[in-house]
């Protein structure tokens, strides 16, 4: 989770997006209850952006941790690009996941959620899929409301990275589909926005 301070017409917001690594949700789940007496005293709203596919999400969170030292964009790190070449140039990484911890992975990834919305239920907010906002651009208007804002239509420059299905971007694609297969989890395999 990846948390980010926006100051909008005056009012506190902390949106927190899921692309960072698990030190820093651990350390948000940690002290939760300082964070949330922080959120209720001075009335900040927050919105939680999660990824309902949680293998895309470990596909993103591994190319975005190797392009932080590779640089593959002229000695550059990017997480998000504004251009279709910068975004084929990432995701010609196809990262390699530990078929051996990859359910337990999941697992605590979908614990990390629920324990986040579970401490943080008391606060004033909201759950936003990454999915939702690719495939239904209502939802921007919903956050809208949500902040109180005056509806306006929203655009981004940003360019998806990832596209097309999950085995044309893991390099060891028989592994985690064998994996995967079978279990609860079967079911990110197949799923695509």
């Amino acid at each position: 989770m990846n948390m980010v301070a926006i100051l909008c017409d005056g009012r506190k917001l902390f949106a927190f997006y899921e692309m960072l690594d698990l030190f820093f949700l651990q350390g948000l789940l940690e002290h939760h209850g300082e964070i949330v007496e922080y959120f209720n005293h001075r009335d900040v709203s927050a919105i939680f952006l999660f990824r309902r596919n949680l293998l895309r999400r470990m596909v993103s969170v591994l190319a975005n941790s190797y392009d932080r030292y590779a640089k593959l964009l002229n000695g550059t790190h990017k997480s998000h690009v504004l251009s279709e070449q910068e975004a084929a140039a990432l995701s010609s990484y196809k990262p390699i996941i530990n078929s051996k911890s990859l359910i337990s992975d999941l697992k605590e990834a979908e614990m990390a959620v629920v324990r986040a919305l579970e401490y943080f239920n008391s606060t004033r907010h909201m759950v936003l899929y990454y999915e939702d906002l690719v495939t239904n651009r209502t939802k921007l208007k919903d956050v809208q409301e949500f902040l109180g804002l005056p509806q306006m239509e929203l655009t981004s420059g940003q360019v998806k990275i990832h596209k097309g299905p999950l085995s044309d971007l893991v390099n060891n694609w028989d592994d985690v589909n064998k994996t995967l297969n079978g279990t609860k989890y079967e079911r990110f395999l197949h799923a695509d926005y």
